[in-house]
C-alpha cells in the first residue's frame, strides 16, 4: 500500500525553524492573504444577483500556496473581517456589510470559499500544486465547491422557482475554467523559481 506523503505547500519553503518567526510570518501572510482576497473581490465583471469578481482564483491560489492550515485561517481572517462590517467583499459598501451581507446572495459562495480552501490546500500539501494537470483537478474540485454551496444558498434564498443556475452558476463557469487553467499552468513554474 503506497502513503500520500506530506511535503507542504509552497508556503512552508520559507517560513522560518524558530516558532514565534513561523507564528509571526504566518500572520503576516494570513493579513497579506487577506488583503488579496479582498482586491480579487472588489475586481468585478457586473452580473446580477452574484457579482463575478476574481475571488475563487484568489481563494484556490491562495490555498495552493498556504496549504490547508494557513489558508483556512487566512479564509477565516477574511470572513472576520467582512462580519465585523469592513468592506472586503464584492459589492461592499454598496450591497450591504458585515453579517447583512454574508446573509444575501452571495452567502453560500463564502461558505464555499472557506471549504475549498480546505481542500485545495490539503491536496496541494499532498503534491498536487507540482504538477498542472492535478493541480487544475484540485482548483476545478475547489471551484465545484464553491459553486455547489453558493447555487444552494442562492436557491433557498431566491427559491428554487428561480432559474438558480442561471442567476449563480452558469454565467462564471467559462471564466472561472480559464482562471483555474491559468493559475495551475503558472503555479508549478513558481514553485520551481522558489526552490532555487
Amino acid at each position: 500500500m503506497n502513503a500520500v506523503a506530506y511535503t507542504g505547500a509552497l508556503v512552508s519553503r520559507v517560513l522560518p525553524a524558530s516558532r514565534n518567526q513561523r507564528l509571526a510570518m504566518s500572520a503576516g501572510f494570513a493579513l497579506l492573504g487577506s488583503l488579496v482576497l479582498t482586491i480579487a473581490a472588489k475586481t468585478v465583471v457586473p452580473f446580477v444577483p452574484v457579482p463575478m469578481t476574481l475571488g475563487s482564483l484568489a481563494v484556490v491560489a491562495i490555498a495552493a500556496a498556504y496549504g490547508s492550515r494557513l489558508g483556512v485561517a487566512t479564509m477565516l481572517l477574511y470572513l472576520a473581517e467582512g462580519a465585523i462590517g469592513l468592506p472586503v467583499f464584492a459589492g461592499t459598501p454598496e450591497k450591504g456589510l458585515g453579517l447583512m451581507y454574508m446573509a444575501g446572495p452571495t452567502g453560500g459562495y463564502l461558505v464555499g470559499y472557506l471549504l475549498a480552501t480546505a481542500l485545495v490546500g490539503f491536496l496541494a500539501e499532498r503534491g498536487f500544486d507540482r504538477n498542472p494537470l492535478k493541480l487544475f483537478g484540485a482548483m476545478l474540485a475547489g471551484d465545484i465547491l464553491i459553486f455547489a454551496f453558493g447555487a444552494i444558498w442562492l436557491g433557498t434564498l431566491l427559491g428554487w422557482d428561480k432559474p438558480i443556475m442561471a442567476f449563480g452558476v452558469t454565467p462564471f463557469l467559462f471564466g472561472d475554467l480559464v482562471k483555474m487553467a491559468l493559475a495551475a499552468c503558472i503555479f508549478p513554474a513558481v514553485r520551481n523559481l522558489i526552490r532555487r
